[in-house]
C-alpha cells in the first residue's frame, strides 16, 4: 500500500475545479505541489476534441518538474481524466512526493468524478497518439495463458453448440418426421447410407457437418478394406464413418460399423459440435438403414482420436469378434489339467 504524503488541497484549487465542473468550458487544470499544498498554476479552455486539445499541453510541461493535469473528457463531459506527469529527469524526492499524493488529490476532489488515469514520464506520453494507444489498451482483452485461452474457446464453443441444439418452440424438425431435433441431410449423404444396407461388398461412407448450414454432407463414398480404412478418414478434421465390412468371423459375416473420428488437431469449435451430435447422427443413420431390405449395424459405436489406429486387428478387438476363439482356447487349456489342491502350511515342531 502506498503511503500518503499528508499534502492537502488549497482553497484556490478547490474553487477552480468547482467552477470548471459547473461551466464545462475548461479542458485542463495544471496542479503542482507548492509549500506543502496542491495548487492550480494554469488553466486551458476547451478548443476542440480531447485528442486535438492534447497538443496544447506540450508548452505547459517541463522535462524536470512533475505535475498533475486534471483533464475533462469529451463523452461524458462530466467525467475527468487524471494525468500524473512525472518525467524521468525529476528529482527522486519529487517522484516519491507526487506518487504518494495522487490518491489524496482524487479523493479530495471526488473519486467518482475521475473515471480514468494516465501515467506519463515524458511529453511523448501525453500526445494524441499516446492517448489513443492508452484507450486501445483499456479495451483490449486481458492477456491469458495458453490453457486459459483454450478453456475460453471451449466455453464459447459450448455456448454456440447449445444455442444450435436448443431453439425453444422454434426448434427445427428433422425430415424423418419423428419430432426429434436434428441436422438436415443432403440427398447424396442419405442415398449413400441407404446403399450400404442394400449392398453386399465392402464399402465406406464418410460424412461431415457443414457448419454454416448445419447439414450432414457426403465427404466420400468408396470401396475399402479394413486395413486401408484409416487412409480414407480425414486426419485433421472430425468425421462420421459408416464402414460396411464383409468378414470371415462367426455369426454376422457382414457388419456396418459406425465410427466417430475426432483427431486431436481438430479446431475446438468442430470438436464440440461433432461430439454433441454424434449420438443423434448415429440414430438417424440407423433409421435410414432400417428402411433397406436387410442390414446389420454393429451394436458398438467406435470412437477414435487417431484414424491410423483403425486396423483389422483393432476392429476385431473392439467389436469382440475374437472372444469366442479365445474362449475356446482357454477352455481347452483348463480341461487338460486337473484341479490341484493347494498344500497347507508346514507343521511346527
Amino acid at each position: 500500500m502506498t503511503a500518503t504524503s499528508g499534502i492537502g488541497l488549497s482553497a484556490e484549487l478547490t474553487r477552480a475545479f468547482s467552477a470548471a465542473v459547473e461551466t464545462r468550458n475548461v479542458r485542463f487544470i495544471k496542479v503542482v505541489i507548492q509549500n506543502e499544498s496542491l495548487v492550480s498554476v494554469a488553466s486551458i479552455d476547451v478548443v476542440g476534441s480531447l485528442e486535438e486539445d492534447l497538443a496544447l499541453l506540450d508548452s505547459y510541461l517541463s522535462d524536470k518538474d512533475p505535475c498533475y493535469v486534471l483533464t475533462r473528457l469529451d463523452d461524458p463531459s462530466s467525467e475527468w481524466l487524471l494525468i500524473s506527469y512525472v518525467p524521468d529527469g525529476a528529482k527522486v524526492r519529487d517522484k516519491m512526493l507526487y506518487a504518494s499524493t495522487r490518491n489524496s488529490l482524487t479523493k479530495s476532489l471526488g473519486s467518482t468524478v475521475f473515471t480514468d488515469s494516465l501515467f506519463a514520464t515524458s511529453k511523448a506520453d501525453v500526445t494524441p497518439e499516446a492517448y489513443a494507444a492508452h484507450k486501445r489498451h483499456q479495451t483490449a482483452p486481458q492477456p491469458m495463458s495458453a490453457r486459459e485461452q483454450e478453456m475460453a474457446d471451449i466455453r464459447a464453443a459450448e455456448r454456440e453448440a447449445a444455442g444450435n441444439v436448443y431453439e425453444g418452440s422454434r426448434a427445427r424438425q428433422n425430415h424423418l418426421g419423428d419430432g426429434k431435433v436434428g441436422y438436415k441431410w443432403s440427398s447424396e449423404a442419405e442415398d449413400a447410407v441407404k446403399q450400404l444396407g442394400r449392398g453386399e461388398g465392402s464399402q465406406v461412407v464418410i460424412l461431415q457437418i457443414e457448419l454454416s448450414t448445419e447439414t450432414i454432407v457426403l465427404h466420400s463414398n468408396s470401396e475399402a478394406q479394413a486395413n486401408t480404412l484409416s487412409s480414407l478418414i480425414p486426419p485433421s478434421e472430425p468425421s462420421f464413418t459408416l464402414f460396411a465390412w464383409p468378414h470371415s468371423y462367426p455369426a454376422t459375416k457382414r457388419d456396418i460399423i459406425f465410427i466417430y473420428s475426432c483427431p486431436s488437431a481438430s479446431p475446438i469449435k468442430y470438436r464440440m459440435v461433432y461430439s454433441s451430435g454424434a449420438l443423434l447422427i448415429f440414430k438417424e443413420a440407423k433409421a435410414f438403414l432400417e428402411t433397406t431390405p436387410s442390414f446389420l449395424l454393429a451394436p458398438k459405436k467406435l470412437e477414435t482420436s487417431d484414424p491410423s489406429e483403425l486396423t483389422e486387428q483393432y476392429l476385431v478387438q473392439e467389436l469382440g469378434f475374437g472372444n469366442s476363439t479365445a474362449g475356446n482356447t482357454l477352455n481347452s487349456a483348463t480341461q487338460g489339467s486337473a484341479f490341484a489342491r493347494p498344500r497347507g502350511p508346514a507343521r511346527r515342531r
